[in-house]
């Protein structure tokens, strides 16, 4: 990606305060082109339309197993890349973490976990970290 190219990522945030302010500082900051999903059927559209440079997911873990699981995101985020685009950074958003998700966020290749909560400012700095992934990755 060129170094003067803003990253287009992909934010899935069911919360609209949140998605809007994260998605509106980013851009005002020149951090990314934030690209926003409420839900998992959104961002399939999205994914389906264009590639990302990375993403930023809201995970419920108490999404039921026939809806897929907490993961099912990542599983569709995944689903949707090329083998190209398999290492793009992702981070994610989740109200609690221990060892066992932890491990199984690692083999999505999650780079940042962010426990809900959150303050924007995480968020962005997430953001400003996935870009700097993009430009040097």
């Amino acid at each position: 990606m060129p170094a003067n190219r803003l990253p287009d990522l992909l934010l899935v945030e069911p919360e609209t305060l949140l998605r809007r302010t994260i998605a509106m500082t980013a851009h005002g900051a020149q951090l990314a082109h934030m690209h926003e999903a409420t839900n998992a059927a959104a961002a399939r559209g999205l994914l389906s339309r264009r590639r990302f440079d990375g993403a930023v997911i809201a995970l419920d873990l108490d999404t039921p197993k026939e809806q897929g699981g907490p993961l099912a995101m990542l599983d569709l985020l995944q689903d949707a890349r090329s083998p190209a685009d398999a290492a793009i950074p992702v981070a994610v958003m989740v109200d609690r973490c221990d060892a066992m998700l932890l491990a199984s966020l690692r083999t999505y290749g999650v780079s940042r976990v962010i426990i809900k909560p959150v303050r924007a400012r995480l968020v962005i700095e997430a953001i400003a970290d996935l870009g700097r992934a993009v430009r040097t990755g």
